[in-house]
């Protein structure tokens, strides 16, 4: 024996009935509950739910539209800021869980009291919100983290909200570079207290990762 440690007997397996399970989940009935432009429109904790932040034009929309088969679900636009909302999507039937698309940050352009207004909404959410089991920080490949990313970052640490760091846009950086982004990312995520230590890079246009993305959101709820 040369004392390497190989892998874990049944983690592959269970790893990969997970990402058949999501998939699975992912196929079936998934539609847009509500938008909440404040607090008092939240719908009722009746399922776990998982949250997608991200700057605008980070992908987001483009990135729930892959996860969920769907191509309408999330609304895409070129215009940085238009989701002012949480947006509240079902998925399964019976219910499962919650998607909630949170308002894209760093809007350098928008208004002071729509930046104020939108710090409010997501910060008293994150704080309040029992069945929150997990947030999903999006990070472009192209420019990796930066200090609007941090902010969040801090903001989910100071709530104590478990959240996970997702590349995208993996398909627009040549393979070193996503190598040397998917390190410096998982280095910075170390030295969060609430932050997932593994790093998952997808594409909404190739379908990488988009697997391992539905079996993450799976793994949160249960």
């Amino acid at each position: 024996m040369n004392g390497a440690a190989g892998p874990t007997p049944g983690t592959e397996e269970a790893a990969a009935q997970l990402i058949e399970d999501a998939r699975r989940l992912f196929a079936g009935p998934i539609a847009f509950l509500k938008s909440a432009p404040s607090l008092q429109f939240l719908p009722d904790p009746a399922a776990p739910e998982v949250a997608f932040a991200g700057r605008s034009n980070v992908g987001k929309s483009s990135l729930l539209n892959a996860l969920t088969n769907r191509n309408g679900l999330a609304r895409t636009s070129n215009t940085p800021g238009r989701t002012q909302e949480l947006n509240f999507f079902d998925v399964g039937e019976p219910l499962r869980l919650r998607l909630v698309d949170m308002p894209g940050y760093g809007f350098a352009k928008a208004p002071k009291d729509i930046v104020r207004k939108w710090r409010f909404l997501v910060n008293d959410y994150l704080r309040g919100r029992a069945v929150l089991k997990r947030a999903l920080v999006l990070i472009d490949s192209r420019h990796g983290i930066k200090d609007v990313d941090r902010e969040v970052m801090k903001m989910l640490d100071e709530a104590a909200v478990s959240y996970r760091l997702v590349l995208t846009k993996a398909d627009k950086v040549k393979a070193t570079e996503l190598t040397a982004v998917t390190e410096r990312t998982a280095a910075e995520a170390r030295t969060h207290v609430a932050a997932h230590p593994e790093i998952l890079a997808t594409s909404s246009e190739t379908g990488l990762g988009i697997a391992e993305l539905r079996a993450a959101v799976l793994e949160a709820v249960l």
